[in-house]
């Protein structure tokens, strides 16, 4: 048995061998040493005693052994040497009574390699066994910026309380989501029988993922896993049988594609089509029935008497459904919280007979996919800014390019050089409203300062800052509320007695974002729009009419005609914002003369330009009521 065992190993290691041979790959298992500089290791530190997976022992510590294993493990060398000898007594061990002693490891970010027990291994693979147990060694390496180093330290602070390898991520931020989710706090040993629970969800998890086909994919299992979480709750999973997994994984698969290198978010910069204007004479006649009636709801996460966010989305509603008369019919749900009833509101529109809703708060994603999921024939948006779920669409709407006339004007009417900024958080998005309006601003007045300030830092006194600078000139918030008539917004100058006089404010037109999205399901061309294998985020500007720049009767007719004139460019694409050379405060070129930021780019800029003064805050630094939303990374709102 033993002889046999051995040749059909051999000739799975020349199997391998000459397929990575072929490919150009290193036919031989990875060595540690010819891996690792020791100047990059932090430290060495021994975990003692612990089973870990075999598929995670990848290859050996030094060259001693190389070329009698392939890069699988198996061996290489014929039969009838003292080698091949040795491993079919293991083989032998392993039928009879299975292999019992430990090997010795290295451990470098979570892969094992074998300083002690090489045949062993390769024994254990052959046979298809899961663990190994194994004295472990760590190498810890320096901490640097990169982003492997950074998801490393995430998972040692994670083994500390779970003990546990099998999981690993592929984005900085992963473990931490993880951890928050499943329960687990840091530096604090993990309950038995909670671990127990956490390791059964995975590891089921795991195999009807792979059962399906989610091996192929170009990221590790814990990438799939986590987004199960965030879809169906810890809570649910951990309790999910077998038959659910299956179920639920392949109602979710595609939230899997689009975790891999090939999927990802498809940007639509504009609708696909105009409506037309006569399109409801024969799209929508009178409906003879209710049914007949396109039913929309819409999801607040405040009052829209006390929310400018929500005010904004209500009035984009109402002007629906003004545009669309008797043709639809609309409601909404208010003071909705995530994580609460974001859910229950979901359902409630659908149970209700809404076939198309918009929940305005990014904050409740997950609720909004949960709900796709559950009932795939109705159509739902989310408010938020390139996210990546096939189940749904996403929108929002390109705010720096009204930025940009703002800081435009302020330039071109601030008698000195330094002009103000107030920021609310720094979240994506944000940093390209900054950027923009410094560049706005340096267009006409190439001398010119933004000086900044965040409204959301702990004992933020902004209109002292303004003060202390003299600065006359400010870009505040973009909403108003209608009971909060005198709150500061827009662009606005600061009189001698401190009184505000309001020149110009962007504006979102969500009642024309709806109008248009509406339209596109009526035409038909929100069929056309969908990709098989990408999400779709519509991010509209002012071609669309869904953003636009009111400016106060009393600015001057030539800055007016100014602005007028570079509204259009914008439209037309003869004036781009974020082109040519772009410099941060760092002196770092950010962009080539030539070039044009892309919209991912400009969707995730952590930077700010040269003629900004002032910096991004740190998470500690601000409010802890807004400290949830900028770990989200979700698109600016008012939180109030």
């Amino acid at each position: 048995m033993s002889v046999s065992d051995y040749m059909s190993a051999l000739k799975m290691g020349k199997k391998e061998y000459h397929a990575c041979v072929n490919k150009g790959r290193y036919p031989y298992l990875p060595v540690l040493e010819s891996i690792i500089n020791e100047d990059e290791i932090d430290s060495e530190v021994c975990l003692g005693e612990d089973q870990i997976p075999l598929r995670l022992v990848v290859g050996t510590c030094n060259k001693g052994r190389t070329n009698a294993f392939a890069a699988n493990f198996m061996p290489l060398l014929d039969w009838g040497t003292e080698f091949s000898a040795k491993w079919a007594s293991l083989s032998d061990a392993q039928i009879n009574e299975g292999i019992r002693d430990s090997i010795k490891v290295y451990e470098y970010m979570n892969k094992f390699y074998v300083l002690e027990g090489n045949k062993r291994v390769s024994v254990l693979k052959y046979f298809d066994a899961v663990t190994v147990n194994a004295v472990v060694y760590r190498k810890v390496p320096k901490k640097t910026n990169k982003d492997d180093v950074k998801i490393y330290y995430e998972f040692m602070d994670f083994y500390n309380s779970t003990r546990m390898n099998d999981i690993y991520f592929s984005n900085v931020g992963s473990f931490t989501s993880l951890m928050e989710l499943v329960g687990i706090k840091s530096g604090v040993k993990m309950d038995d029988i909670a671990k127990q629970d956490f390791s059964s969800s995975y590891l089921r998890f795991r195999a009807a993922f792979e059962n399906r086909g989610g091996d192929h994919f170009d990221y590790p299992v814990g990438d799939a896993y986590l987004r199960f979480i965030h879809i169906f709750g810890y809570n649910t999973v951990k309790n999910m049988t077998d038959a659910e997994f299956e179920k639920n994984i392949a109602k979710s698969w595609a939230e899997f594609e689009l975790l891999s290198d090939d999927g990802g978010a498809k940007m639509q910069m504009k609708p696909s089509s105009e409506p037309k204007k006569n399109i409801l004479s024969f799209l929508l006649p009178k409906p003879s029935t209710a049914q007949d009636k396109l039913k929309i709801g819409f999801v607040y996460e405040g009052q829209p008497d006390s929310s400018e966010w929500s005010y904004a989305h209500e009035l984009g509603r109402r002007y629906i459904e003004d545009t669309f008369g008797s043709g639809i019919r609309t409601n909404s749900v208010s003071n909705v919280v995530t994580g609460v009833n974001d859910e229950e509101a979901i359902e409630k529109l659908i149970k209700d007979g809404n076939n198309l809703i918009f929940v305005t708060s990014p904050t409740m994603i997950i609720a909004s996919v949960k709900a796709a999921i559950k009932h795939p024939d109705v159509k739902i948006l989310d408010c938020s800014l390139n996210t990546s779920h096939k189940y749904i669409r996403t929108y929002y709407a390109r705010m720096f390019e009204a930025k940009f006339l703002t800081g435009v004007i302020a330039g071109a009417l601030a008698g000195s050089d330094n002009i103000g900024y107030v920021a609310q958080y720094p979240v994506k998005g944000t940093m390209a409203n900054i950027n923009a309006f410094a560049l706005g601003a340096r267009f006409v007045n190439p001398r010119a300062k933004v000086h900044l300030a965040w409204s959301s830092v702990k004992n933020a006194d902004v209109v002292n800052f303004f003060k202390v600078h003299n600065i006359k000139y400010v870009s505040d918030q973009d909403m108003i509320t209608p009971n909060c008539s005198q709150r500061r917004f827009g662009l606005y100058k600061i009189e001698d007695n401190g009184d505000r006089v309001h020149l110009a404010m962007p504006v979102w037109h969500w009642g024309v974002f709806y109008e248009k999205l509406i339209q596109s399901i009526l035409s038909g061309s929100w069929n056309d729009d969908s990709d098989t294998r990408n999400a779709l985020n519509y991010w509209w500007g002012i071609s669309a009419d869904v953003v636009d720049l009111i400016c106060s009767n009393k600015l001057p007719k030539d800055t007016l005609k100014m602005v007028d004139f570079m509204k259009h460019s914008i439209c037309k694409g003869m004036l781009v914002p974020f082109k040519d050379e772009l410099i941060d405060q760092d002196g770092k070129v950010r962009n080539k003369d030539g070039n044009e930021l892309s919209p991912e780019q400009i969707i995730s800029m952590d930077w700010l330009i040269d003629s900004v003064i002032g910096k991004i805050p740190e998470i500690d630094d601000l409010d802890e009521s807004i400290q949830v939303a900028v770990l989200n990374q979700e698109p600016v709102i008012d939180l109030n």
